[in-house]
């Protein structure tokens, strides 16, 4: 028999609860970090050891381009794993996804470069990138439900920020991961083989995250919805056909937060080493330094969120961050470091301020026997029009404009387009913490 919230002792959900936002952390910062030391190498080696016989310039947009085959596969990921987390439950696609990240991101340490099998080379490279897409696609929305599902009544928003904050976690990992090897390896050394080896220490991230999420519960929120036979033979029909608006406002939401900060973590660091005249080294610094206040953001706003309102937060982010991404690259382009770190920290926090609430507010959009599916879907619709194309597009406005000023300008652009979203989106209850845990119909 399916032990109900109310018959739980507050001792045993307080720790389900605890363990379940540690899950969702360490899981998702784990899976995060296999996602991002590619953008890292596509921006630093890949277009010299996949396709080399090009320009700098042709070979870091294919590189790029093999970064965004990850996001085409994302959706395709939330969508199989959506399905299978609304119909037999969370854990088991936490425990899918992980394996799929971790299986193909230690295929790409190993894999020949294309001076030793050639044309293959890039071929494996994309296969192996888009399976990485498909396991980080069914991650976010599983690790979401299970903190969030989890959480104490009144603070989902908090809880639900566990896996947020994953992200920047991975980030960091990532970055201080190649901060050794770029400063103390030859470029030579780097080029050859150092840059194999954050993929490779994959294997063994992978086992602690295992190990953690093989102890999670699913939430009594869900197996009441199976006691209830309230589950949906297709969640993502019922979402494609009853919900689709939410979807793509939701997703819209994200353009911005997941565009801007693919540019800030991937295209920046290629920016500053081409463009301003830095060190790899210097820019990994910038980049972890404005990590703590990124997660930091995250924390506040999510807490916040629970006392004030989802959507009161989030619009005041969008606000802050359309603000933000006008004066950055201005700011970064004085290549005065203390304004590049200043600059770096203050667009960070206001990214982690717009992420911060949005693990409990794509929960609530959706009912339990479709969440996984709902969450998942608008998710990755604003992943893959945000973080899919932003390197790419910054790339290529740099290369046709020569100023960074069309960079900011799409930097704004998107910025507006998900401030609109979420002053478009219908948000479940008021401001209160009570309503925003109610029940999305």
């Amino acid at each position: 028999m399916t032990v109900t919230m109310a018959a739980a002792p507050p001792q045993e959900l307080h720790r389900r609860a605890r363990r379940a936002a540690l899950g969702s952390f360490v899981g998702t910062a784990i899976e995060w970090y296999d996602f991002f030391i590619y953008g890292t190498a596509a921006a630093l080696v890949l277009g010299k050891q996949f396709f080399p016989g090009t320009s700098d310039l042709a070979g870091t947009l294919a590189a790029f381009a093999t970064l965004a085959i990850g996001f085409v596969a994302r959706p395709i990921g939330g969508i199989v794993m959506g399905h299978f987390g609304d119909r037999v439950g969370r854990k088991s696609m936490l425990v899918v996804s992980l394996l799929l990240m971790g299986c193909a991101t230690v295929g790409i340490g190993l894999l020949p470069n294309y001076d030793a099998i050639g044309v293959l080379a890039p071929i494996l490279l994309v296969t192996l990138r888009f399976v990485q897409g498909l396991g980080v696609g069914g991650e976010w929305g599983g690790a979401v439900l299970v903190a969030t599902e989890n959480a104490p009544e009144g603070r989902k928003g908090l809880y639900g920020a566990a896996p947020q904050i994953g992200v920047p976690a991975g980030v960091l990992v990532a970055n201080l991961v190649f901060l050794p090897l770029t400063a103390f390896m030859s470029e030579d050394a780097f080029n050859s083989w150092g840059w194999r080896i954050p993929f490779l220490l994959s294997a063994v991230l992978v086992f602690v995250a295992m190990w953690i999420r093989l102890g999670l519960e699913e939430s009594d929120e869900f197996e009441a919805t199976k006691d209830r036979e309230q589950s949906t033979k297709l969640p993502i029909l019922e979402v494609l056909t009853r919900h689709w608006k939410t979807v793509l406002l939701a997703g819209g939401t994200f353009i911005a937060t997941n565009g801007i900060a693919y540019a800030y973590m991937v295209y920046v660091l290629k920016y500053g080493e081409t463009e301003l005249g830095f060190s790899k080294t210097t820019m990994l610094f910038l980049l972890i330094g404005s990590c703590p206040f990124w997660m930091a953001g995250m924390a506040l706003a999510a807490w916040k969120s629970d006392t004030l309102g989802r959507r009161t937060v989030y619009v005041r982010s969008s606000v802050a961050l359309v603000v933000v991404a006008a004066v950055f690259f201005p700011l970064m382009d004085t290549a005065v470091l203390p304004v590049m770190a200043a600059a770096m920290i203050a667009l960070g926090f206001t990214l982690g301020c717009c992420a911060g609430p949005q693990s409990a507010l794509f929960a609530e959009l959706f009912p339990p026997a479709i969440r996984y599916s709902g969450a998942s879907l608008g998710y990755q619709v604003g992943a893959i029009l945000g973080g899919g194309l932003a390197p790419i597009v910054a790339t290529a406005l740099y290369a046709s404009f020569e100023t960074s000023l069309a960079i900011t300008g799409y930097f704004v652009l998107i910025a507006l387009i998900s401030l609109a979203s979420i002053l478009l989106l219908k948000v479940p209850g008021g401001t209160s913490s009570r309503s925003n845990d109610q029940e999305a119909v």
